[in-house]
């Protein structure tokens, strides 16, 4: 049960009755409501890290969902389990990425090195060469921004869902 009372959707701030409608009135934009600008803020960055960016889906997703497992956030594990199922991931991969074992389970090289990167940045603040340099290698400059933005910012997802106790959706 959530820490404080969700939203009232009827008696907020404009922009978070816009969140909300288009949101599909998920509980992570009911608390998010309770600040309408920052929580319009915090939704578009989302939907620019999603939409906009040049870092290939799978990738991304494995970033943002061994972020939430080593942060322990069920919320954002199970949406994005979903989303990454619908990208291609296999349940098999799900299973061995919340396992922490890589190996099998049909990852590409690429892939493994994203997870590595993922927890080396999320457990240490600052991934070490032998995590970074492989993927700038690869990836590029902007495709790297872009991954650690999204490592980051979903960091910010998992504690928030975590400190507030946002319960997960029922669908």
């Amino acid at each position: 049960m959530a820490r404080i009372p969700y939203v009232d959707s009827e008696n907020c701030h404009w922009l978070t009755k816009e969140i909300l409608a288009r949101r599909n009135n998920r509980n992570i934009h009911r608390m998010l409501g309770h600040s309408g600008p920052v929580g319009d803020a915090f939704v578009r960055l989302a939907v620019t890290l999603r939409y906009e960016c040049d870092l290939d889906p799978i990738l991304r997703e494995l970033a943002i969902l061994r972020t939430g497992m080593l942060s322990g956030a069920t919320y954002e594990v199970r949406a994005h389990k979903k989303i990454a199922l619908r990208f291609g991931m296999t349940q098999e991969q799900l299973d061995k990425l919340e396992a922490g074992d890589m190996e099998g389970g049909g990852f590409t090289e690429l892939q493994r090195n994203v997870v590595a990167f993922t927890d080396d940045l999320v457990k240490n603040v600052r991934a070490s060469d032998s995590t970074f340099k492989p993927l700038a290698a690869v990836l590029g400059e902007r495709a790297m921004v872009e991954l650690v933005i999204t490592i980051g910012y979903y960091m910010s997802v998992c504690r928030f869902l975590e400190t507030f106790d946002v319960d997960v959706d029922p669908s």
